[in-house]
């Protein structure tokens, strides 16, 4: 079935253009971006299907390149186009705090570290580094760990923080699970890392934990 076979309520291009892309439904803004569908299964329907296959947008946006190719009608092509798309909407993300700059707002820098942390399968700790006057130095992922943790050290952590120069630093780790509600062992970390870089004069000023569609600052729960 071709586009315009479509009845005019159901072509997602069309619907976009009149509409806005926020009025299209996942399957939909999918079915714009795969284009045509397989023999025999109309893009919609395929679209449809990915979004069950996968259980959702951010499952398929995620998935390994074994995973994506492994599913009829999908390959290397459209797993390049996924991740080129990705890409480019973590850059625009990361444009308001673009190295040098200083932190803008909380909301940024909340948007810039999900845009980092917020698609990995596994856990990632992460630091950004900044100057005495809040700018940027640098982002660095410091450990990485399987779904149920990542080992982070306090020595290392202060090492990279002397090595950057930096005056005070913001934590940030993502729950992939997708609750980004704070367990004792990541509070309990906060004030090991504050305690240790307190003797080298470097501030922690928040830890922030990345679920799905959800942030929390430590700092703001007044759990540091």
């Amino acid at each position: 079935m071709t586009n315009l076979a479509w009845p005019m309520d159901e072509r997602p291009r069309e619907r976009l253009l009149a509409h806005g892309a926020k009025s299209l439904s996942d399957a939909e803004l999918l079915a714009i971006f795969l284009r045509t569908g397989t023999a025999g299964t109309p893009v919609m329907v395929l679209s449809r299907f990915l979004l069950q296959e996968f259980s959702g947008l951010r499952g398929l946006l995620t998935a390994s390149r074994r995973q994506f190719c492994d599913v009829k009608g999908l390959g290397p092509a459209k797993y390049a186009q996924v991740q080129a798309a990705m890409e480019m909407a973590r850059r625009v993300m990361d444009e308001p705090l673009r190295q040098g700059d200083p932190l803008r707002s909380p909301e940024d820098t909340r948007r810039f570290l999900t845009s980092r942390l917020g698609t990995y399968p596994h856990e990632v700790f992460a630091g950004l580094f900044l100057d005495n006057r809040h700018r940027i130095i640098q982002y660095r992922e410091l450990f990485r760990g399987t779904i149920d943790g990542a080992a982070v050290y306090p020595r290392e952590v202060v090492r990279q923080a002397l090595e950057d120069n930096a005056a005070a630093v913001i934590f940030a780790h993502n729950h992939p699970s997708g609750v980004a509600e704070p367990s004792q062992a990541d509070i309990s970390l906060t004030k090991r890392l504050k305690e240790a870089l307190g003797l080298v004069d470097i501030r922690v000023l928040d830890h922030m934990v990345i679920g799905h569609g959800e942030v929390i600052s430590l700092a703001e729960r007044g759990l540091m």
